[in-house]
């Protein structure tokens, strides 16, 4: 009987060490961090910076913040010729959407996409700080103002 409790006693142990081998390698898989897409959002691997990157070319200039559902923040300073907020970021692929009969309803921006009709959620666009008027694609660049998107619930 002491060989069959002995033998439980090393099946457990063996169970344990291989679970914590387990973990401790899927954490240095991953630099020890995880990552995952804020909830209700899916997340998109097209190579776009998270960390904040210079984007574009030309002479205008302007600063681009996006908040995920988590509250994290990727800053982004924008370099075109493009007239519009849109346009802009269009062209250096940080967001993506479809046309309305109001404009251009952003879905998706860095690689994250909010969905209204699954989750509830959207991208809400912003100037300085207070909720946008305008939309992205109808909103002219203006020297030292600062765009941002944020997912924000209805």
């Amino acid at each position: 009987m002491q060989t069959k409790a002995g033998k439980a006693a090393s099946s457990w142990v063996l169970c344990v060490a291989l679970i914590v081998a387990m973990a401790l390698m899927a954490a240095g898989c991953n630099g020890g961090t995880k990552e995952e897409a804020p909830s209700g959002t899916e997340s998109q691997a097209d190579g776009l910076s998270s960390d904040g990157t210079v984007l574009g070319e030309g002479d205008t200039v302007f600063f681009f913040t996006v908040t995920d559902q988590e509250g994290n923040e990727t800053q982004f300073e924008i370099h075109t010729d493009k007239e519009t907020v849109g346009e802009a970021l269009l062209a250096v692929d940080l967001i993506a959407g479809e046309e309305s009969e109001y404009g251009l309803m952003v879905t998706t921006v860095n690689g994250i996409t909010a969905d209204y009709e699954k989750d509830g959620i959207y991208w809400a666009f912003y100037i300085d700080g207070a909720y946008a008027q305008t939309g992205v694609d109808a909103t002219e660049i203006k020297e030292g103002e600062q765009y941002a998107f944020k997912i924000e619930k209805a």
